[in-house]
């Protein structure tokens, strides 16, 4: 029963974020777009206080790898979708998001057995990336290209911070050792792999990248 509320409180939660995104939008379509990047990695909260097995977990981020590519190619979830002229608008990575959540939810939920790992992929992913964007537009600093991608040193520090924060914050929930030095590699390294990631694929190596890390080090 447990699983079928889980799918339920899984589209009222996805539904609500969709619905005031559209409140960002005065800000422009970029705000809108990283409200709903931020947001919808909180999901994975929600999977696991209600999924008990991988094909439950699977079953949001499976559908909404089909709903974002047809939405890419049809524009029918605006607020999700760049504008025309975008240097980016040929990139998939609403797809990529949905198909880091299923990879994971079938690994950390299956094989693994330990959904906390896929959490802390699914949050850098989210709130790192996400706020990278969002302080690089933000905050002036110097601005330059990486593998042909645009970024700045506001953003890849906030990217750095927000993940050092995330780990650290594990790690000691999980009674780890080196925190320190464990959490400040890990967030280095994130932060180069999302600054050289090109057209969207960050939402594929970030999260599955932290993940396999947390697996390793913790």
């Amino acid at each position: 029963m447990n699983n079928i509320i889980g799918i339920i409180v899984s589209i009222i939660y996805i539904g609500m974020i969709l619905v005031s995104s559209k409140v960002f939008e005065k800000n422009g379509k970029e705000a809108s777009r990283k409200y709903t990047h931020i947001m919808l990695s909180n999901w994975w909260i929600i999977a696991m206080i209600f999924f008990d097995n991988w094909i439950w977990a699977s079953i949001m981020p499976l559908a909404f790898v089909f709903i974002n590519f047809f939405s890419y190619k049809y524009n029918i979830i605006k607020v999700m979708e760049r504008d025309v002229g975008d240097e980016n608008k040929d990139s998939l990575g609403t797809v990529y998001y949905a198909i880091s959540l299923f990879v994971l939810a079938i690994i950390t939920f299956g094989i693994i057995n330990n959904p906390a790992i896929g959490l802390c992929g699914i949050i850098v992913m989210g709130y790192g990336d996400g706020l990278a964007a969002v302080v690089g537009q933000a905050v002036k600093s110097k601005q330059f290209r990486i593998n042909g991608n645009k970024k700045s040193v506001a953003g890849c520090l906030a990217m750095f911070l927000v993940t050092f924060m995330i780990i650290a914050g594990y790690l000691t929930y999980i009674g780890s050792s080196a925190i320190f030095i464990k959490a400040i590699c890990v967030a280095i390294f994130m932060t180069i792999v999302e600054a050289i990631s090109i057209k969207g694929t960050d939402n594929i190596t970030v999260p599955i990248i932290t993940s396999l890390l947390m697996l390793i080090l913790a």
